[in-house]
């Protein structure tokens, strides 16, 4: 499995690509994501939930934890009120490196 910064990074590159599937790869089939006050289930959902998304830009500031259970902390900026936000984020990953759950945070 990648080192956590590595991740990040195509976490990143993945999420500001037009092309949403390279960013759908990242994660398990039974993915869980918590965003917004929104909580999520699966590929389809995390795929709707994307596609929803505005394209935004990413700065990471912190980087921490382990493989399978890593965070980061990002200003993101885009065209959305009150841009831009800082942001946290919580990974957990399963042996293969696929995102088993993502919460984001303000």
């Amino acid at each position: 499995m990648q080192d956590i910064r590595a991740f990040l990074e195509e976490y990143v590159a993945a999420a500001t690509c037009p092309d949403h599937e390279h960013y759908i790869a990242l994660f398990h089939e039974n993915a869980a994501v918590h965003d917004d006050g929104r909580s999520l289930r699966g590929l389809a959902q995390v795929r709707r939930w994307r596609e929803e998304t505005p394209n935004v830009d990413y700065d990471l500031l912190e980087v921490a934890g382990t493989p399978t259970a890593c965070r980061a902390v990002a200003q993101v900026s885009g065209d959305f009120p009150g841009s831009p936000v800082t942001l946290r984020f919580a990974f957990e990953r399963d042996a293969r490196g696929k995102i088993t759950l993502l919460t984001i945070t303000p």
